[in-house]
C-alpha cells in the first residue's frame, strides 16, 4: 500500500503534464497546418501566373525582340517545378489531416482513461495495485503515442522548409514583377477560373463528330466525378502539341475513354484534334516525359513504360501495355548435353603426320630381339600347381557271432506218486541248436 500511495503521488505530477500536452499538440497543430496552408497559397499562385503567361505567350508566338519575357523553356520548367512543389505540399497537408484525427481519438481516450482514474481512485488514500496499475499502463501509452505526434510534427515542418530550396529558382524570378505588368490581368487565372470559362452545354465535344471515340458526359455517366483521369487531370493535348505545357483540364466538357483510360481537356479544339489521332499524341506524350522524366513521377505515366525498357525504340502499339506479370523460374542443363566425338590421335600438322609416317617406316625394318642370362634366369616368375590329397577310409574288421545251447532237464515221479524219480537230460547238441537257431 505504501508503494501505491507514493506512485499516486509521483503520477499526479506526471498527469498534470500530461493533461498539458494535447494543447500544445493541437497548437503546433494549427501552426504548422497555417504555414502549410500558406506555402501552398503562395505556390499555387505562382503557378497560376507562371500558366498565364505560358497562354499569352502561346496566344502570340513571336513577341517583339525587347520583350521583358524568358525563353518559354524556362518558364515551362518554372511551371513544372510549382506543380511538382504542389503536388508535394498536398501530400504533406495530407498527412496533417491524418495526424490531426489521430490526436483527437488520443484525446477523447485519455479523457476517458482520467475519468475511470479518478473514478477508481476518488479520496481514498489507498488502492490495490490490481485496479490502478492497468489504468497507469494505458496512460503511459496514450503518453509515448502523444510523443509520436510531436516527433511527426517535427518531421512534417523540416520536410516543408527543405522543400523551399527546391523551388527558390522559380519563385525568386527578379523578372517575374515586369510580366505581370505586361500580361493583362484577365489571363491570370485560378485552375476553377479556367474550368469556370469552358463549362457550359455550348462548350463540350460534340460526339457525332467522332464515331469512332467514345466520349463520356456527367449526365450520362455514374459515378464521373470518381473516374480515374490520366496525367492527373491536365491537357494532354496541349502538353504533347504546345510541349509540357500543363494546363489543366475541365471534365465537363467530355471524357475521352480510350484503352481503358480517361482523358480530360482545356478545351473543345483540344479535345477535337486529339480525338482525331490518340496514339500519336500519346506516343508525343511518352517522347516529352523522356525528355523530363520528372514528369513520370508528377502525371503518374508509368503505366506507359511498363512494356518498353529505357533506351529501347519501340512502335507507337507498344507505348501503352499492360503490366507483364513475371515470375521466378530456374532450369538445369547437364554440361556436355551432347556427345563429344574428340580423337585424340588426331593431328592437324603436316610435319608431324610425315614425323610418324617415317617413325613407322622404320619399324618395319627392325627385329625385336630377347636375351637371358644366368642372372636373370633364377629372376623369371614360375608357378606350380599340385593337387591336394584325397580323405579315403578302409575296412578290416569282420564281426561274427554263436550260440551256446541251454542246458534242460526233465525229472519225473515228482507229484506223489509211488514211482521212482527219473530225471531226463534234454540238452540238445552245438550241431542241432545250430540249425534250429539258424
Amino acid at each position: 500500500m505504501c508503494n501505491v500511495r507514493t506512485c499516486l503521488c509521483v503520477h499526479v505530477h506526471c498527469i498534470c503534464i500530461v493533461y498539458s500536452v494535447p494543447s500544445i499538440l493541437r497548437d503546433a497543430l494549427q501552426a504548422t497546418t497555417q504555414a502549410i496552408e500558406g506555402e501552398l497559397t503562395k505556390c499555387l499562385k505562382l503557378a497560376f501566373e507562371f500558366t498565364g503567361v505560358l497562354v499569352y505567350l502561346m496566344e502570340s508566338p513571336h513577341p517583339h525582340p525587347s520583350s521583358p519575357f524568358p525563353s518559354l523553356f524556362y518558364l515551362k520548367q518554372c511551371l513544372i517545378n510549382c506543380r511538382q512543389h504542389e503536388a508535394f505540399i498536398k501530400i504533406l497537408m495530407r498527412d496533417i489531416l491524418l495526424c490531426a484525427e489521430h490526436l483527437d481519438q488520443l484525446e477523447q481516450d485519455f479523457h476517458a482513461n482520467m475519468d475511470k482514474l479518478k473514478d477508481t481512485v476518488q479520496s481514498k488514500t489507498a488502492v490495490p495495485t490490481a485496479q490502478v496499475y492497468p489504468l497507469f499502463i494505458s496512460l503511459s501509452h496514450l503518453w509515448s503515442e502523444f510523443q509520436d505526434e510531436v516527433v511527426l510534427l517535427s518531421v512534417l515542418n523540416s520536410l516543408l522548409s527543405s522543400l523551399a530550396s527546391f523551388t527558390k529558382s522559380s519563385s525568386d524570378m527578379r523578372k517575374l514583377e515586369d510580366i505581370n505588368s505586361s500580361v493583362d490581368s484577365s489571363l491570370v487565372l485560378t485552375d476553377e477560373q479556367r474550368k469556370a470559362q469552358t463549362s457550359g452545354t455550348e462548350h463540350r465535344v460534340n460526339p457525332e463528330k467522332h464515331r469512332n471515340c467514345e466520349f463520356l458526359f456527367p449526365e450520362t455517366t455514374k459515378d464521373f466525378d470518381n473516374l480515374p483521369l490520366e496525367f492527373k487531370g491536365f491537357c494532354g493535348f496541349c502538353l504533347s502539341a504546345h510541349d509540357r505545357l500543363l494546363l489543366p483540364g475541365n471534365p465537363s466538357l467530355g471524357l475521352l475513354h480510350h484503352r481503358g483510360r480517361y482523358y480530360c481537356f482545356s478545351s473543345r479544339d483540344a479535345a477535337d484534334k486529339f480525338a482525331t489521332s490518340p496514339e500519336g499524341f500519346l506516343s508525343v506524350c511518352v517522347d516529352v516525359s523522356k525528355r523530363s522524366p520528372e514528369l513520370i513521377q508528377l502525371l503518374d505515366m508509368h503505366t506507359h513504360f511498363s512494356a518498353s525498357t529505357p533506351g529501347q525504340k519501340g512502335t507507337k502499339s507498344d507505348l501503352i501495355k499492360l503490366p507483364v506479370t513475371k515470375n521466378d523460374a530456374g532450369t538445369q542443363t547437364d554440361t556436355h548435353f551432347m556427345e563429344s566425338n574428340i580423337v585424340k590421335s588426331y593431328e592437324w600438322n603436316e610435319w608431324e603426320l610425315r614425323r610418324k609416317a617415317i617413325k613407322l617406316a622404320n619399324l618395319r625394318k627392325k627385329i625385336t630381339r630377347s636375351v637371358q642370362t644366368n642372372l636373370s634366369h633364377y629372376l623369371r616368375d614360375n608357378t606350380t600347381q599340385i593337387y591336394p590329397l584325397k580323405e579315403t577310409g578302409s575296412q578290416c574288421k569282420r564281426e561274427e557271432s554263436s550260440s551256446v545251447p541251454k542246458p534242460s532237464t526233465y525229472m519225473s515221479g515228482l507229484r506223489g506218486k509211488d514211482l521212482p524219480t527219473q530225471t531226463v537230460d534234454l540238452t540238445l547238441s552245438c550241431h542241432t541248436h545250430n540249425n534250429i537257431t539258424t
